[in-house]
């Protein structure tokens, strides 16, 4: 709690450098709501702090490991957030004062008692940053993605590419939604721009989501252009029994309720499940949850489709959570390797012979894309790749891989509309029987 007495601006300070703590910490970004802080404004700022030290965290590892000539002091509580998010509003985000920049950098650290001792020092090493401030400003954008990952993805997508993702991950992720009926009038209300499909893109807007023309009536629900991709390569016969497997928050499972399949989605949390129920609730849609683990679920009779988006590294989504940038390590990719064919190996048993199985991960990684195929088909008697065509995703014909696999990345333009995409792979298997 702060008093009347402290300073402007303080509050948000502080609450941005509590979120960033927890995210330098391991934790997923989230925004600040208004539980946290009241005022829209404030509110805003924070946010807009946090969000900046984030997307330009390789840049202010290079300035901070040039201005701390033994790197972060050990035990020093909120110290290190309370830097970056000075760091990015004197380099990053000048508009918004140098002098306030330092002083409630300052006034922060005092509060905390772990971090209280080296005001002096936080105040010497901003007045440092100021002073290269536009010498930082200049950073090359290659150091906003680890050089590890940028190795990888390089070799995978291409040098332009990754330059791309540098760009697309300053830029962050424009608004996409999934439309129940893309006409042209619900287009234009919404002021958006057509992607493929039913997927639409609100590049600007001026209210929050819910408060967009639709929402109440439940007349679209937000789903990025790539996640939108699986549910629509099923191809099945109305009225096919489809099991959505690792289902919430339900954006597939909406899809596959609209394409007039009988939809049973399972989640192991049951906090998501009701976030799931809630979704097809406004969207008016009717499907079975189930709350279960998706890898020892047994049906009682076998489904003509199975959908399994996996718990993945997530690293196609830098774009709205940066921190998976820097969380991600080989040792958690292997481990969610690992959980992907349990998951694929039970979602093969799920399925009917004849049936179609979609595995699709918000991934950029080929040990959750290309080798997870090649490990299915070598293990799953029975299980055989149904390749995708171009004519199935038409204005994204560039996301197929010569095998009939998708492949999007941030650097690809949906529908050739600028903003990029999340990173996704889809395969899409058949069980010969």
């Amino acid at each position: 709690m702060t008093s009347s007495k402290e300073p402007a601006g303080l509050a948000p300070r502080l609450a941005a450098a509590e979120r960033l703590k927890s995210i330098l910490a391991g934790e997923a970004f989230a925004p600040i709501g208004a539980a946290e802080i009241a005022d829209g404004r404030d509110r805003a700022l924070a946010n807009r702090l946090v969000t900046a030290a984030l997307r330009r965290h390789g840049q202010i590892d290079f300035i901070l490991a040039e201005l701390l000539e033994r790197g972060v002091p050990r035990k020093s509580g909120s110290f290190e957030a309370v830097l970056r998010l000075a760091v990015a509003q004197l380099v990053y985000l000048p508009e918004l004062g140098a002098h306030s920049a330092v002083h409630l950098a300052v006034e922060a650290i005092k509060r905390d008692r772990k971090a209280g001792h080296l005001t002096a020092l936080m105040n010497a090493v901003l007045r440092r940053a100021q002073s290269h401030a536009t010498r930082y400003w200049s950073l090359p954008q290659s150091l906003l993605l680890p050089a590890d990952a940028a190795r990888r993805w390089s070799s995978a997508y291409g040098e332009s590419a990754v330059t791309r993702f540098a760009g697309a991950l300053l830029a962050g992720a424009p608004l996409d939604l999934t439309l129940k009926d893309p006409s042209p009038e619900r287009i234009a209300a919404l002021g958006a721009v057509h992607l493929i499909a039913d997927s639409v893109r609100v590049a600007e807007r001026d209210r929050p989501v819910d408060a967009l023309p639709g929402f109440a009536e439940g007349e679209w629900w937000v789903q990025d252009a790539a996640s939108a991709l699986p549910a629509r390569l099923m191809g099945l016969p109305a009225g096919a029994r489809v099991l959505d497997l690792c289902a919430a928050p339900g954006g597939k499972t909406a899809q596959l309720v609209k394409a007039g399949y009988q939809v049973a989605a399972v989640d192991a949390d049951p906090a998501r499940i009701g976030r799931l129920e809630t979704n097809l609730d406004r969207l008016g849609y009717k499907a079975e949850t189930l709350t279960t683990d998706a890898g020892t679920f047994a049906p009682s009779s076998l489904y003509d489709g199975v959908l399994l988006d996996a718990p993945c590294s997530a690293t196609g989504t830098f774009r709205r959570h940066p921190e998976v940038l820097w969380h991600r390590t080989a040792h958690g990719i292997a481990g969610r390797v690992s959980l992907q064919r349990a998951l694929i190996t039970n979602a093969f048993r799920c399925l009917k012979p004849g049936g179609t199985l979609i595995y699709c991960v918000c991934s950029l990684e080929r040990e959750e894309g290309k080798d997870q195929v090649a490990w299915a088909l070598d293990t799953l008697t029975g299980l055989e790749l149904a390749p995708i065509v171009t004519e199935e995703v038409v204005g994204l014909e560039g996301g197929i891989t010569p095998e009939g696999l998708v492949r999007t990345h941030p650097g690809l333009d949906p529908g050739g509309v600028a903003g990029g995409m999340d990173g996704f792979f889809v395969a899409r298997f058949r069980h010969r029987g």
